[in-house]
């Protein structure tokens, strides 16, 4: 069940891109961290309890939504648009 539920702008073209491994879509235009939440429970896990985290100030002036692309780079979930055929690790290793 994902975190957050999409009310509007339901018509702009879908984008494929894999989230740990599995399938997964947002909207052209999402930025990673709405994909992210639009498509699973959480953003990632606390680094101290290990529960699960849905970003903090959802701005970029946080450290709170750090996700792993394909190529190695750490990104900004609020602040990182949404790319067709993405790879996104939110668990900070590196996608298969």
């Amino acid at each position: 069940m994902a975190l957050l539920t999409r009310l509007a702008e339901g018509d702009r073209p879908a984008l494929d891109f894999t989230l740990d491994g599995e399938p997964a879509s947002g909207l052209q235009g999402d930025t990673l961290l709405t994909a992210l939440l639009t498509a699973g429970e959480y953003l990632r896990h606390s680094d101290f309890s290990g529960e699960p985290r849905a970003g903090f100030c959802l701005m970029g002036a946080c450290q709170d939504c750090w996700v792993r692309l394909a190529d190695g780079r750490r990104v900004r979930a609020c602040s990182t648009m949404l790319e067709a055929g993405q790879q996104v690790s939110r668990e900070g290793r590196t996608p298969a």
